[in-house]
């Protein structure tokens, strides 16, 4: 409980008036009501002045505010203190050593909720962000752009050239292959493997091949799932696509190299951000990017700031635009997305992003599966988790090892019940590209195996979508894929709302084509 609602209920208990309370302690009304009303908070000299009043010694009055804080405005994602656990688990992943603070971090984790937790947590924010590397660590994971450069496995590097003619093809087929990617998962969106696989099962949908739909579930259907699955969004029930932050960002994207080219900021996506979405579209990551925004904390460090979320998924989803704008240049792509990842990821979270802008401008100019997966490891740090792991799925895929085998490994090293494993860029990658190889580029039956795979199934099935339906064209689309989004998008875009997405292709070609 906060310091101020604590003295106003305390006030009441004993029956006084703001006016009595000054009279009897002394302490002016003015004073009183700035306290109550959390404008200020008093002295420890001062709160002692109203112990005595209140009936209390003057120990209790100092630590009045030692009570579980359930009125904080910032919770879930945007609290830090409530989120020490996963920063130790991601510091622990990028090889800091904490190891001399290590149990005064966990006793900050265990204690209660409230302004004695939120005061430790800036200590232990202190102590992550000047930790050290751990001995022996095998990774080195740098967040600029010239180090991340310096890191690359130029044995990759490749010159690809686009048929100009069937441009317009692939760009079409990666607007609407996103679309519908992002609406075949979207409707079990945080429903866990356990119940999804046996969901797909009863409904005759596994292995995945077709839309989950409103006839696959009634109330005693959707008893059996702690997952709800009632008022979900179906495919046989939408007029448009729906709004999602995975749709969302490529639309905001082109509104800002509609303003500011290709030469934008990171300072320019964060003002963007700000004045073209509210809070609540961003999540994870990007939520607590915005909140540093707002409080004047700009990029890179808007990206770094208190921030445990920072190599989740959030950054990988916001690629696909730079893609499509650099048909053949994955270097140029890859760029781009570091500008806008730097505004609320580290390291492999950046390289999530990098990686996909990369693989989809290699897309826009050859089909070979192989070539566009080693497009987006070039642009990363050959040094770092997120190449190992991108690396060793194709070196897995080219060895013969099954898609059964490979996933039943993967869910071994990998835990969808567990949130960071579920949201971590380096798990959700490996996702994408399995699921392009093992579908050999099949369109239908990729979107399919990155949805029933689990995790996070509208961003994967969005990203492996993007990817095919550049390297594709839209002809490879079945018609039954695009058909409920009847041509338009709906944003939560300020000033965008409802958009028809053919007007979306024709921007993107205004934009390749000035760009040349």
């Amino acid at each position: 409980m906060k310091i101020s609602q604590k003295l106003f209920e305390l006030r009441k208990a004993k029956g006084y008036s703001l006016m009595e309370a000054s009279k009897k302690t002394g302490v002016s009304y003015p004073a009183l009501r700035r306290w109550e009303l959390g404008i200020t908070e008093p002295s420890a000299e001062e709160v002692k002045k109203l112990a005595k009043l209140y009936g209390m010694t003057g120990d209790e009055a100092l630590c009045i505010d030692k009570a579980p804080d359930d009125g904080s405005e910032l919770k879930g994602w945007e609290s830090y203190s409530d989120n020490l656990n996963l920063e130790i688990r991601q510091s622990t992943e990028e090889g800091l050593d904490f190891s001399e603070y290590e149990d005064f971090i966990n006793a900050v984790a265990k204690l209660p909720r409230g302004s004695r937790k939120e005061k430790a947590a800036d200590i232990v924010w202190d102590i992550m962000s000047h930790a050290g590397m751990v001995s022996g660590y095998g990774y080195i994971e740098p967040s600029d752009l010239e180090g991340i450069k310096e890191l690359r496995d130029t044995d990759l590097f490749e010159d690809f050239k686009c048929d100009s003619e069937k441009l317009k093809s692939k760009v079409k087929g990666a607007w609407y292959g996103r679309i519908a990617g992002c609406m075949l998962g979207k409707t079990v969106e945080g429903m866990r493997r356990n119940e999804l696989i046996p969901f797909l099962q009863n409904s005759g949908n596994y292995p995945m091949h077709r839309y989950i739909l409103s006839t696959d579930v009634n109330e005693e259907i959707a008893s059996k799932y702690k997952f709800n699955l009632l008022n979900r969004c179906y495919a046989d029930k939408i007029t448009c696509e729906p709004v999602d932050d995975d749709t969302n960002y490529t639309v905001l994207y082109q509104g800002v190299i509609d303003k500011y080219g290709y030469d934008f900021t990171p300072k320019d996506v964060a003002y963007a951000w700000v004045s073209k979405q509210p809070k609540e579209a961003y999540c994870t990551a990007e939520r607590i990017a915005f909140i540093n925004i707002v409080k004047g904390i700009k990029p890179p460090f808007s990206g770094s700031y208190r921030n445990v979320f920072r190599e989740w998924i959030g950054a990988q989803i916001r690629a696909d635009y730079f893609g499509y704008i650099n048909p053949g240049n994955p270097e140029k792509a890859a760029e781009m997305a570091w500008r806008d990842a730097v505004v609320s990821h580290t390291k492999n979270g950046i390289y999530g992003e990098m990686f996909v802008a990369a693989a989809i401008a290699a897309a826009a100019a050859t089909t070979d599966l192989k070539k566009i997966v080693n497009a987006g490891l070039a642009q990363i740090p050959k040094t770092s988790r997120m190449y190992e792991a991108i690396a060793a799925t194709l070196i897995a895929y080219e060895e013969g090892v099954s898609e059964e085998e490979f996933f039943e490994k993967f869910n071994e090293q990998f835990n969808d019940n567990d949130a960071h494993d579920w949201c971590l860029a380096i798990s959700n990658a490996i996702i994408v590209v399995a699921s392009m190889l093992y579908s050999n580029g099949d369109y239908s039956k990729a979107i399919c195996k990155a949805v029933q795979t689990g995790f996070d199934t509208d961003c994967n099935g969005a990203t492996v979508g993007s990817i095919l339906g550049m390297r594709n064209g839209i002809e490879s689309i079945d018609p039954y894929w695009t058909k409920p989004m009847n041509g338009t998008l709906d944003t939560s875009i300020f000033g965008v709302g409802k958009v028809s997405i053919e007007s979306l292709v024709d921007k993107t070609m205004v934009h390749i084509e000035n760009n040349k």
